[in-house]
């Protein structure tokens, strides 16, 4: 499987993500063009298509998070598969796999797929979802304060005036947005700050967007403004302002957007989440909500991520364990050989101008336990260091690769295969594997020899490698 290609979510054209947000029901307010777009500068967002599927990555918190695969026809077998080609895609880079916007219909099954799982799901990140048709009246004893908000507006302001906003308009929008700009900025936060910013920017953007629009006059002057987006059956608000100095402002410019724009096929609205602001929360919980929209995060637990050491194994004649300081001069021999290392996969060289002393070896080994990227295990015959065998590049669904070296004057006498065999076996009965992957160079024929007596099958080659499996059944 190859690299998915990732291209730049551009401020400007988003059209291949249009398809995907016109017909999502997940009710998110994070797949919209709005959203990309507001947060563009934040997130870094990035898109590719995939099985039918818009597969969004981000990028929050100095960490990579992949949105859960978007398909257009709400197919949980196309959206799994796009899943898997995630999955390679992580494993091939040695990106950490993090699962974001899973919906709450599809976290069992992402739960079953890893069987060991982070799962979280953030009240400051949920979405407000309510009924449209209850905002054109907010009826009942529930909406109470709203409709006295709304009386209170229409009795101290006659010459309202509600309208969809035109091309003309934007100089008084502009106005109208540093006015309460003035008051957003005390807040003194970050994501007040960042928002504000955004929202200046999506101006000039709006028509290329399709985003319903609408303003509220007093006498002329703008003191209300929201922007929303239709996507599936819900018309998510992505922007809602109102002066407090006006009296029911608020609610009343909330149900004239609702009567304006939440016509035909429109059930839901959904207003965002709160970012943890509690008094954002208390405001947003007077509307009545229907639901918040939950929004999972899923991360994959792989089986080295859940070992706080490595172990010590024994062979028919070797004992596989850690490799130890007294052997760091031993270790650097092995891995510093750059004529014996090409079939390695890896030449130190690309992170070293100098040749290193002993101990940046070995302890460049440690940092990938101590990173869980890699099990490294020195290979030891009557207490000598004759080579290392390796568990790397583990999959997100029980896979893991396995690899081994060997100091020259310890070839061919069988310690590869003994070490191969066993450091597979102990990954079929401790860690769950339960596929054991490997590659050699084609111009390699010991390694092909090797791996095949180890128990290994040949599944395939290219025009570098051959390719190897090897399973708990085999």
């Amino acid at each position: 499987m190859h690299l998915m290609e990732f291209k730049s979510v551009d401020k400007v054209n988003q059209r291949a993500l249009a398809p995907f947000f016109a017909a999502q029901r997940r009710h998110m307010g994070d797949f919209s063009h709005a959203f990309m777009f507001m947060w563009n500068d934040t997130l870094k967002p990035a898109y590719a298509i995939v099985e039918n599927c818009l597969v969004i990555r981000e990028y929050f918190g100095g960490k990579c998070f992949f949105h859960f695969p978007l398909s257009l026809t709400d197919s949980l077998e196309e959206e799994m598969r796009a899943v898997a080609a995630i999955e390679e895609h992580c494993r091939k880079i040695s990106e950490i796999l993090h699962f974001t916007n899973v919906p709450k219909s599809r976290v069992a099954d992402m739960v079953i797929r890893y069987g060991a799982a982070d799962v979280t799901n953030s009240r400051r990140w949920r979405d407000y979802l309510y009924l449209a048709e209850e905002f054109k009246s907010f009826p009942g004893k529930k909406y109470a304060g709203q409709r006295n908000h709304v009386r209170k507006f229409e009795k101290l302001y006659s010459d309202w005036q509600f309208r969809e906003a035109i091309p003309s308009d934007m100089g008084a929008i502009n106005a109208f947005l540093r006015e309460y700009e003035a008051v957003q900025r005390r807040k003194k936060t970050h994501l007040a700050e960042e928002e504000m910013n955004e929202v200046f920017a999506l101006l000039p953007h709006i028509a290329s967007f399709g985003l319903y629009v609408g303003i509220l006059m007093v006498e002329g002057k703008i003191v209300g403004f929201s922007v929303g987006e239709r996507c599936g059956d819900t018309v998510i608000i992505h922007v809602e302002k109102a002066l407090r100095d006006y009296g029911g402002a608020g609610p009343f410019l909330a149900q004239q957007f609702a009567r304006r724009f939440c016509g035909d096929g429109v059930i839901y609205l959904n207003r965002m989440d709160d970012a943890g602001d509690l008094g954002l929360r208390k405001s947003k919980l007077q509307y009545q909500p229907i639901a918040l929209v939950d929004k999972f995060n899923v991360i994959p637990r792989r089986p080295i991520e859940q070992l706080s050491q490595l172990p010590t194994l024994a062979t028919e004649r070797l004992t596989l364990l850690p490799v130890r300081e007294e052997d760091a001069a031993e270790y650097a021999r092995l891995a510093s050989d750059i004529v014996r290392n090409r079939y390695w996969g890896y030449d130190w060289r690309t992170d070293c101008k100098n040749t290193p002393d002993a101990e940046y070896f070995l302890m460049a080994a440690r940092e990938e336990f101590c990173h869980r990227r890699e099990m490294p295990l020195g290979m030891y015959a009557e207490g000598r260091l004759v080579g290392e065998v390796v568990l790397h590049n583990f999959g997100y669904t029980a896979q893991v690769e396995v690899g081994v070296r060997l100091l020259p004057e310890f070839e061919g006498k069988g310690y590869a295969k003994e070490a191969v065999r066993t450091y597979s076996e102990y990954a079929f009965s401790e860690l769950n594997i339960e596929r054991v992957e490997a590659k050699c160079y084609r111009e390699n024929a010991r390694s092909r020899a090797m791996l095949l007596s180890a128990g290994m099958r040949e599944i395939g080659s290219d025009d570098t490698f051959y390719y190897f499996v090897r399973t708990p059944g085999m």
